[in-house]
């Protein structure tokens, strides 16, 4: 049975986020109905991430198992026609080992949050960004940022519903930077708690604005407790952008 790796691109403000939910349409979703409409195969399209309701991706990988061999030039075309009009396109199609796992196999997995950083309401990045009047000091939130690196008990940057066994992940960068109106904060790691990166931009975003200073991002990484964290950023400035796995 050929197993297959993808590459998906969407647009996350008009669904569930990645896996199948019973409140609406989910990437998942979306990928599954179009395989079967494509070859009559029922599947399940396994995601390297769980991107949440609003979340955008310009990179997730996922792999899926097929009963017949086929090119993967004819099912990126048939995937992409099948799930118009939903916002989500398959970039690319290759065969994978039968023992890849886009989940499992993974080595590390990118994420990028966008503020937009001006005065003016946001009309092209409406849903994409979070728009954030105030001017914000990036060379402090960039230095606060540094605090959080390295291997760490990240309780405090957790959502009461994570299902992670431990708390404790690696986290290998965290830059933020500003172009123009827009600031990027870039995340990397192996793996991400449920909504580690939000919570963490949403603590930067205190410090930025001057509430916060750095000693106190540091303090609320030690006291491993959700309460003494910043709030929880908006899922439209998230998007997955790139997993990485052995060999790349």
């Amino acid at each position: 049975m050929p197993r297959y790796k993808l590459i998906i691109e969407y647009d996350g403000s008009d669904l569930v986020g990645w896996q199948r939910q019973k409140n609406g349409l989910s990437v998942q979703e979306v990928l599954e109905i179009a395989v079967e409409r494509f070859c009559g195969e029922t599947v399940v399209v396994h995601g390297a991430g769980r991107t949440d309701s609003g979340v955008h991706a310009i990179g997730q990988t996922a792999h899926l198992d097929l009963a017949h061999d086929y090119a993967p030039l004819e099912i990126l075309g048939a995937l992409n026609h099948h799930m118009k009009p939903a916002p989500v396109a398959v970039l690319g199609v290759e065969r994978a080992a039968d023992n890849f796992d886009a989940r499992r196999s993974a080595r590390g997995r990118t994420y990028r949050y966008r503020i937009i950083n001006r005065r003016a309401p946001l009309a092209i990045d409406r849903g994409r960004a979070w728009h954030v009047g105030p001017e914000l000091d990036v060379a402090a939130m960039h230095a606060a940022a540094q605090l959080l690196l390295g291997r760490h008990d990240f309780t405090t940057f957790r959502d009461s519903l994570c299902q992670a066994k431990s708390p404790v992940k690696t986290l290998d960068r965290l830059d933020v930077t500003r172009e123009g109106d827009e600031i990027s904060v870039v995340a990397e790691a192996r793996s991400f708690l449920h909504h580690q990166v939000r919570n963490m931009v949403g603590t930067l975003k205190l410090v930025g604005a001057g509430k916060w200073r750095a000693e106190a991002v540091a303090a609320a990484l030690a006291a491993r407790d959700r309460r003494e964290g910043g709030p929880t950023a908006p899922p439209e400035g998230l998007y997955l952008v790139r997993v990485v796995y052995q060999g790349e």
